[in-house]
């Protein structure tokens, strides 16, 4: 999962792939702009914005007040010393990062950034008791400096659960560092985790640093866990019992002041059972284990999580769509068995195909549409409000929004309106016109009545 965009303004072109190697080797997305007019046609929901050198001879200042009146909190980082155009009391604060970069620097300033950008977290999303309990927990362990033990199905969110306890800990102002042990081969995550010197193995050609090291003072994240081959397991182990470790090729042993958060789609006491995870090294992780709910237990945040999504994405610049009470009814019937990842990307694929419209049940992908578009009538009785309800009034609300959707479904069409609500085409223009209705339907058709 990306640690999030980061906004690049810098006019030298070999500077400007320095910073993207930099960002895209730190799991960020960078976005890298040359000048002011082209910033202007951007829009994003970014992170950071390092700026370095500026052409056009624009001055900080204007490239600040640029930055400030599209996103008036964007953590701002000058790469080199700027004063003399800033003066002594900008208009615009911005943080400098002093040259060369070193990337343990940037890692911890980008980390920090990112975390007083998004503010406390703003996951969990929706009310449900799944995620209820959820919360409860996060915020019952965040306080404490124990190691969490994050499962759940791919897709869920653990980076996100991973994220929110680093922001609500005492560690909230170090680095959070995250490192996904599957997708690192076997041989380099040791050097990975722990760096190296110099020499301590072919392709070594210089000492490097570790995300343990670069963690310190902050979390390490180890996502996908359970894919760690077991003399990797013995390593992390010695390092989770003694708070130490060593660099690849070097003996000089280095403190690890780190909070450790591990998280994995894998069942690892089965794994303990067929020996493929230490049983030792589960202990040592499973100190407060916390389970992710899949979006399947979670059917009463669908809805608050399309909106959450599309509001991301509006503010990425990105196309969104909405949907109709009947292709919602579809998805929440359905099994997710990619989770909020997968709803994510299929709610990104429906604002590509109906960009600014209303999707309704027909237009979902055929694996989505799972009653064949009929109504599900259930024993189930719907919470009662305390205070009552009028009845009227909130049965004219269902046969409003089952009218516009049917009339969604035909295109507009009043007599294939009427066949798919099972109505006389004539009954199905007089409630058009009761409920003002008959706006969102050809004139020509209902005067034609």
């Amino acid at each position: 999962m990306s640690a999030g965009e980061v906004l690049v303004v810098e006019s030298d072109p070999l500077k400007a792939r320095t910073w993207r190697d930099l960002l895209e080797f730190s799991d960020y997305r960078p976005v890298v702009v040359e000048h002011l007019e082209a910033l202007r046609r951007l829009q994003g929901d970014w992170v950071a914005a390092l700026v370095g050198q500026v052409d056009c001879g624009r001055t900080l200042r204007q490239l600040l007040a640029q930055l400030r009146s599209q996103d008036a909190d964007l953590p701002v980082f000058t790469l080199g010393d700027w004063s003399a155009q800033l003066g002594a009391a900008p208009e615009h604060p911005c943080f400098q990062l002093s040259l060369p970069i070193k990337y343990p620097m940037l890692v911890s300033a980008l980390a920090q950034a990112r975390r007083r950008y998004r503010g406390a977290g703003g996951f969990p999303c929706g009310q449900s008791p799944a995620i209820a309990e959820l919360q409860r927990l996060m915020d019952q362990v965040a306080g404490h400096d124990s190691t969490v033990l994050i499962l759940g199905e791919s897709g869920v969110g653990k980076e996100l659960v991973a994220q929110y306890i680093h922001a609500h800990s005492p560690r909230a102002d170090g680095p959070f560092v995250p490192v996904n042990c599957g997708a690192i081969p076997r041989d380099l995550l040791e050097s990975e985790l722990f760096g190296h010197r110099k020499g301590a193995f072919t392709g070594a050609i210089a000492d490097r640093t570790g995300r343990f090291e670069l963690a310190h003072g902050g979390t390490l994240f180890l996502d996908e866990i359970g894919d760690m081959s077991p003399d990797m397991q013995v390593k992390l182990l010695r390092v989770l019992q003694e708070r130490r470790f060593e660099r690849v090729g070097d003996t000089r042993p280095r403190h690890a002041d780190v909070r450790i958060l591990a998280a994995t789609h894998r069942d690892l006491e089965a794994s303990v059972k067929l020996n493929e995870f230490r049983q030792d090294l589960f202990f040592r992780l499973a100190v407060f284990p916390i389970t992710v709910p899949a979006l399947r237990e979670r059917g009463d945040d669908l809805l608050a999580l399309i909106e959450d999504i599309n509001r991301l994405n509006a503010s990425q610049g990105k196309p969104t769509c909405g949907l109709n009470s009947a292709s919602l009814h579809e998805l929440s019937r359905y099994p997710w068995p990619g989770n909020v990842r997968e709803l994510s990307n299929l709610l990104e694929r429906l604002a590509i195909l109906f960009p600014g419209g209303i999707v309704g049940a027909s237009d979902l992908p055929p694996q989505y549409r799972q009653t064949g578009g009929q109504v599900v009538v259930t024993d189930e009785l719907p919470q009662f409000p305390s205070r009552g309800m009028d009845l009227r009034e909130h049965l004219s609300a269902i046969e409003q929004a089952l009218i516009r959707g049917a009339m969604h479904e035909a295109d507009g069409t009043v007599a294939q309106a009427a066949r798919l609500l099972n109505l006389r085409r004539t009954t199905l223009v007089e409630k058009l016109r009761r409920y003002s209705l008959h706006e969102e339907t050809s004139t020509k058709e209902l005067q034609a009545s």
